[in-house]
């Protein structure tokens, strides 16, 4: 038997059927022992290296070697540092589309929270937001990545995002390598819900599996943004898909298990509204 493994995973975007092939890709070779993969990749939309990172970084713990022909999308992501990882070098951003991608250990809140204004949301190609209202969707992108910290048991927090100037949108993604939103709540509650019932809980203002103290405003905040700004927000955890966009919410169900949850936070830029919070002057959205 070869000692080689060739995988093409196809185009990946951030739909639905991207996520399958990324889980697929992870199943086919979780178990293989001391072999090297050459990943080869079409059409890649870069944010999703949050998640093939961190399947990735699973896979490198029993395999030889993994080498990755990026083909047209080798640009951008030695823009975005994480071809950095396999040897490649790290080229310049010119057009500053790149959020960087970044492996981050639960212990690193205070670089995380400086990584989301330095690199998200100081991009000029957002809707106009009041500084005080930057905070608020700061501290919901933060809570995301406490609630990885607290509740997952994950040991890595993987994140990147990327500016698509023709298809007028940025996206952000943050993954992690924990139980999953189902266990955590089935663990906290004693219940037997199923991944999505779970997402659906999670979402909801004010639910949190924290004890004593408040929490779980984070996600409803951002699908607030969202719907105003007509964007997306996907949830994948265990094999539940959720998403939020303007024609409402759907959701499915992954034949396997992604090993975690994937957050995915998808940014209209042709969006000319003025957005503050309630407590500002009134002008075109509140919160």
């Amino acid at each position: 038997m070869s000692n080689s493994v060739v995988e093409n995973i196809g185009d990946i975007r951030n739909d639905f059927d991207s996520f399958q092939k990324l889980i697929n890709f992870y199943h086919r070779n979780k178990d293989n022992v001391f072999r090297n993969i050459e990943l080869k990749l079409n059409w890649f939309s870069a944010n999703n290296c949050s998640v093939l990172g961190a399947l990735l970084s699973i896979l490198q713990d029993n395999l030889n070697a993994i080498q990755i022909d990026a083909g047209l999308a080798n640009n951008i992501l030695e823009k975005n540092g994480f071809l950095s990882f396999f040897g490649h070098n790290i080229r310049f951003d010119n057009f500053d589309t790149t959020i960087s991608y970044k492996i981050l250990t639960p212990h690193d809140e205070r670089f995380f929270n400086s990584y989301i204004f330095n690199e998200l949301l100081c991009k000029e190609c957002l809707p106009q937001l009041s500084e005080p209202l930057k905070k608020k969707i700061a501290e919901a992108i933060y809570e995301i990545f406490i609630n990885a910290k607290m509740h997952s048991g994950t040991k890595k927090i993987f994140t990147c995002g990327q500016h698509f100037p023709a298809k007028k949108k940025i996206d952000f993604m943050i993954t992690d390598l924990g139980v999953g939103i189902r266990e955590s709540i089935n663990n906290r509650f004693q219940s037997e819900i199923n991944a999505i019932d779970a997402i659906k809980w999670a979402v909801i203002n004010e639910h949190t599996i924290k004890q004593g103290v408040s929490g779980g405003i984070g996600l409803a905040i951002l699908q607030e943004f969202i719907a105003k700004n007509k964007g997306e927000l996907q949830i994948i955890s265990n094999n539940g898909y959720w998403k939020l966009d303007e024609s409402g919410i759907y959701t499915r169900t992954f034949e396997k298990e992604f090993p975690g949850t994937i957050i995915n936070i998808s940014v209209r830029t042709d969006d000319t509204s003025s957005y503050v919070l309630a407590d500002e002057e009134n002008v075109d959205n509140i919160f």
